[in-house]
């Protein structure tokens, strides 16, 4: 590594600096973006190399920064900057990462007492018909999705579906996109319904209230491509399915409100008392902890309950993903990459940029985008940066592995929603996001309602 760095520094011009300077054009830059393309190309890839896509990333993030540290010590430079930058980077992502920990955390509990399974069997034995069935379901995900993760209330979701009827294909399609949708919709006009809107909020672009302007877009995007999918629902009901003796667990009601109350604990915590979002977060973990404990002690049979268990590899994979990720981006941003986005931003013009941002996410992972965006920070309006947020919550739906939820819901129904059953109504949800486009710019730009700070 001592060898690399110096034969790739050895300009004179690059001997010395006291202040960040761009790399873009210098080899230690072109180092950086090769290595952030070779391991991103097996982020897409995961499935194909066996490779969980956290492993890739966490040693992308952290690699990178190692190179760049060595590169300004054996150069001269001034490694307080990077020190700086590194402690910038640790609480953003810690502020995210804490606030997601403690979101699963409750997801997981949440399951533990069955709320989900309750709500699940309620619908499977309801009797309704298909259209019926789409319709709520997509209305329950779009509902669900702001206050839980957009992943989660989709593949709750889809195993509805596929509970219902497993042969199905006209039905099952439609319903697995129009769940899709919905999921990230709903997402996209709550603060924490995505990890882009989350990241977004406390990233300070928008206070709380300020992604609720965002409704009327998500939900009257989302009505257009549900009402076009429900045209070609079949008609008739499905067979009636058993009713599993499925109950609640003791405590599930006062979770599902120790979960209101700690969303509201971050929320006026970071707005009356500007204190970091997960602050709020974490002390409604530990009302849970201690909730928890009570439980333990105080009910016969609740003695093996325990709010982290659930918490498993695939939570710590997404938390792993994140870290990673958000120091990909981190590290390509201090070595001068993120401003070519802002002056793509200057020559475009902001709103065709983050429309055109939206569709990209649809291929590339809206984590990074959404990240790259933020640490480029070009000059925009309150109105621009939600348009962002929403484009990029919603872009994800137009390919089905555009979004995790989209990927989710493909692995529940294997066979039947693909990439080719997708795209066979992409039209559909293009218009959808079309419609979502449209309803911002008469909102934000020729109405002007929203919160002008």
């Amino acid at each position: 590594m001592k060898f690399l760095i110096l034969f790739l520094s050895i300009s004179p011009s690059f001997l010395s600096a006291s202040s960040p300077e761009s790399l873009v054009y210098h080899p230690i830059g072109y180092l950086l973006v090769t290595i952030f393309i070779i391991a991103y190309y097996f982020i897409l890839n995961e499935d194909t190399y066996t490779v969980d896509k956290s492993k890739i990333s966490l040693f992308a993030g952290t690699f990178l920064f190692l190179i760049i540290g060595a590169f300004y010590s054996f150069t001269g430079r001034n490694l307080d900057l990077l020190h700086i930058e590194i402690k910038n980077i640790v609480f953003e992502i810690s502020n995210i990462i804490f606030f997601l920990f403690v979101a699963m955390t409750y997801i997981q509990a949440l399951i533990d007492r069955n709320v989900f399974e309750v709500l699940r069997c309620k619908l499977v034995s309801s009797g309704y018909n298909y259209k019926k069935i789409f319709w709520l379901t997509g209305i329950m995900t779009f509902l669900i999705s702001p206050i839980a993760d957009n992943l989660t209330t989709a593949l709750i979701m889809s195993t509805v579906l596929i509970t219902i009827t497993k042969t199905n294909i006209n039905f099952l399609v439609p319903s697995a996109i129009n769940i899709v949708v919905a999921s990230n919709a709903g997402g996209a006009w709550s603060p924490f319904g995505d990890i882009t809107t989350l990241m977004a909020w406390t990233s300070g672009k928008g206070e709380f209230i300020d992604f609720l302007f965002l409704f009327p877009a998500s939900i009257i995007g989302y009505l257009t491509t549900a009402y076009l999918l429900s045209r070609i629902i079949p008609n008739g009901k499905p067979d009636v399915v058993a009713s599993e003796d499925i109950k609640l667990k003791k405590g599930a009601k006062i979770i599902m409100s120790l979960g209101i109350f700690t969303i509201l604990s971050a929320v006026l915590g970071h707005q009356l008392f500007q204190l970091p979002i997960m602050w709020g977060m974490m002390f409604g973990l530990s009302v849970l902890s201690l909730y928890s404990h009570y439980l333990k002690k105080k009910e016969k049979g609740e003695k093996d309950f325990d709010v982290f268990h659930g918490l498993l590899s695939e939570e710590h994979d997404t938390l792993f993903f994140f870290f990673g990720i958000l120091a990909v981006v981190g590290a390509l941003g201090f070595v001068g990459y993120l401003v070519l986005i802002t002056e793509a931003y200057t020559i475009i013009g902001a709103t065709s940029s983050n429309i055109i941002i939206g569709i990209i996410s649809a291929v590339i992972d809206n984590v990074p985008l959404m990240s790259a965006i933020l640490k480029a920070s070009p000059d925009m309006g309150l109105d621009q940066w939600m348009l962002a947020t929403l484009a990029v919550g919603i872009g994800g739906s137009l390919i089905s592995f555009g979004s995790a939820a989209g990927v989710g819901v493909m692995g529940k129904l294997k066979g039947i929603y693909t990439v080719k059953s997708h795209f066979k109504y992409a039209w559909m949800v293009t218009l959808g996001y079309m419609m979502s486009m449209i309803v911002w710019y008469v909102q934000y730009e020729v109405l002007g309602f929203y919160i002008k700070h």
